[in-house]
């Protein structure tokens, strides 16, 4: 019996059941343990004011490695970017559409929202891009689950929300999105969109289980996110997006070097006035990700950062 930690969001549970489908499709057996975390206990507290770092992930690695559970299923986008040595991300399987979403009872697009709207968010990175494309608008915190924000904004406390598209793809609630942001306008968090397998680093037999779910694709662009957000100082709740995807590389290219990845990095200050975009190109992903860091830090992403760890 292979057991999965999970958290008790019906997001969670919906991405911990198709793992234990996978799983049980290969002929494992497979049971699911809720387990409550300090963010689940923390809905109304905005995450940059708390220990941001590992806080819906922290009782879960404490059972994983008490024995409790023998794998844990994270949004990938809310793991810590170092994990301890006794851990091992074992498998990331095929990702979901990473980007952000425009969800809206009324208004079709961000650009037919009138001046001075209200968006719902309470992600410094999002609201950073927004504020960035529309200085007018006014962010206000939105926490919860998926459920809990939009019916917040059913009874009309904000003309929009923003969310990860995946989450509302894999819960079938997208009746209300109205525009879906490609990276290069709002870019997303680091491994959005993917799920990331943990379990203990020498836990043989339940990596060997893991193994065939892993996408290797999802694997190099995710690696190169996350290392990304490591170089930078960042967590899940500074304003840094980051994307990768795989992209065609020159026809007389050979070998390995035609696996080549586009990784783009956004630093921006909390209030959109100061942005800066990069991308870049390479085939190894920590190489990729280390370069564009380099070039981020070179152009001023340390101050932008700093402003928006000592923001209130």
């Amino acid at each position: 019996m292979i057991r999965i930690g999970s958290r008790g969001s019906q997001l969670a549970l919906w991405q911990a059941n198709f793992i234990a489908g996978q799983l049980r499709g290969l002929g494992h057996e497979a049971a699911i343990e809720i387990i409550r975390t300090t963010g689940d206990r923390m809905q109304e507290v905005a995450l940059p004011a708390a220990d941001g770092k590992g806080i819906f992930t922290r009782e879960i690695e404490e059972a994983l490695l008490a024995g409790r559970i023998d794998l844990a299923v994270h949004s990938l986008k809310d793991l810590p970017t170092e994990l301890s040595a006794d851990f091992t991300l074992a498998a990331i399987p095929r990702r979901a559409d990473a980007r952000d979403v425009l969800v809206s009872v009324t208004y079709a697009s961000l650009e037919e929202l009138p001046c001075g709207a209200v968006i719902g968010t309470g992600s410094l990175r999002r609201q950073a891009q927004l504020l960035a494309l529309r200085p007018d608008l006014r962010c206000i915190e939105f926490r919860g689950n998926v459920d809990t924000r939009l019916a917040k904004l059913a009874q009309g406390k904000a003309d929009a929300l923003i969310l990860a598209a995946a989450g509302l793809d894999r819960l079938e609630k997208t009746a209300w999105i109205r525009q879906r942001f490609a990276p290069t306008e709002l870019c997303p968090a680091a491994g959005q969109g993917a799920l990331g397998i943990e379990c203990r680093a020498g836990d043989r037999a339940t990596q060997a289980a893991l193994q065939p779910l892993e996408d290797r694709d999802a694997r190099r662009a995710i690696t190169a996110e996350r290392r990304l957000l490591e170089a930078l100082g960042g967590g899940c709740q500074t304003p840094i997006g980051a994307f990768c995807r795989k992209v065609n590389a020159p026809a007389a290219t050979q070998g390995e070097d035609s696996e080549q990845l586009c990784l783009t990095g956004v630093v921006a200050s909390p209030d959109g006035s100061a942005i800066l975009r990069r991308q870049m190109r390479d085939s190894e992903p920590a190489r990729l990700a280390d370069a564009l860091a380099a070039q981020l830090l070179a152009d001023g992403a340390a101050a932008l950062l700093s402003a928006g760890a000592s923001r209130p």
